[in-house]
């Protein structure tokens, strides 16, 4: 392999392990369209202010036949398909989302029956909207030490069960989705060059649902109480997203050696377009680095970047080779960057 014009962590320690690549994409959005207009029926808003906050158009909010679990399978059989990996080859599932099926069994759990992965290890793991990138941290690990040689990555959601549709103030921003994708080795290809991941649970009460859990647990109280709802102060969450979306993309490309201009697509968290432009801004990365879909799905949390992916994918908007650069936020505090070679 010829040396890469940038530096590779992964490989600058003296450590044998195998490089890991995303071989494989796939989302799915569930069918039904909520508007602007159509919560403007619902909550004293209006398309104009809902469009100039946050630059959502409309989301996708899920059937109710439809679970965290089935909108997860179907990304998973997606990007199993555009890596050409039957699930019976699936070695391990890692599912990230803050709307499980229920507290357990695991929703990887019920992917892996969902899909026939029959052999495959399943877990979850919760780092809200960075979840997707923590997961991708977490499975390259697997293929690099040569524990397990097909990972699936899952980022899942279905926040229309946890959004209060009486707080306009949050019922506006976040939709239902799935977005997946398969870790293999790549003969030749360096694949993901580093991830940058961090949190601060001091700022876990700017985003947060207060009941469901062993600290508060169902009771009338707490359901009269609305509390199985999310919560969010909204100023706070986007001052600290912003420098945090910053930060860790900093800290990624830096790893690298690489300057924002050697990247051919940035895909950030779809949470907010002024969040977005905020963090492109201050890493000076021109508009056409961008790949933004928020305004079809809203935030869809730790499913946001796995979808924006596929669908850059999808568009022709990365060839192999092509650097990309992942960057997230979410509720934990947590967040998160990775650098990859397509």
């Amino acid at each position: 392999m010829m040396k890469p014009p940038f530096k590779n962590p992964r490989a600058s320690h003296n450590f044998q392990g195998r490089s890991c690549s995303i071989v494989g994409v796939g989302s799915y959005v569930p069918a039904k369209i909520l508007t602007n207009h159509d919560l403007e029926k619902m909550v004293d808003t209006s398309d104009e202010w809902i469009t100039t906050r946050t630059g959502i158009k409309e989301r996708r909010i899920a059937a109710e036949n439809e679970w965290t679990s089935t909108m997860a399978a179907r990304a998973a059989e997606r990007a199993l398909k555009m890596a050409k990996v039957p699930a019976a080859d699936v070695d391990l599932i890692i599912t990230a989302t803050i709307t499980p099926d229920m507290p357990f069994p695991a929703t990887a759990c019920l992917v892996q029956e969902e899909i026939g992965a029959r052999r495959a290890a399943a877990f979850d793991m919760e780092a809200a909207c960075s979840g997707f990138i923590y997961g991708l941290e977490i499975g390259q690990q697997f293929i690099m030490s040569r524990t397990y040689n097909t990972v699936l990555v899952i980022g899942a959601e279905k926040l229309s069960s946890i959004v209060d549709w009486s707080d306009r103030n949050t019922c506006v921003l976040f939709g239902d989705g799935a977005g997946a994708a398969v870790l293999q080795n790549r003969e030749n290809s360096h694949g993901l060059l580093t991830t940058f991941i961090g949190a601060d649970g001091e700022k876990g009460d700017l985003l947060y649902m207060p009941a469901g859990g062993s600290r508060c647990p169902a009771t009338r109280q707490s359901v009269d109480g609305r509390l199985h709802y999310l919560r969010m102060d909204g100023k706070q969450s986007f001052k600290n997203a912003v420098q945090a979306m910053e930060s860790a993309a900093r800290q990624a490309l830096q790893r690298c050696e690489l300057d924002i201009s050697r990247i051919k697509c940035v895909i950030p968290h779809q949470a907010n377009r002024r969040i977005i432009d905020a963090v492109a801004e201050r890493l000076g990365a021109a508009p056409e680095q961008l790949f933004v879909n928020l305004e079809k799905y809203g935030n869809t949390s730790a499913a946001s970047v796995a979808i924006a992916l596929d669908e850059a994918v999808a568009s022709g908007r990365l060839n192999r080779g092509d650097l990309i650069l992942l960057v997230g936020f979410g509720a934990g505090l947590t967040w998160g960057a990775a650098v990859i070679e397509w």
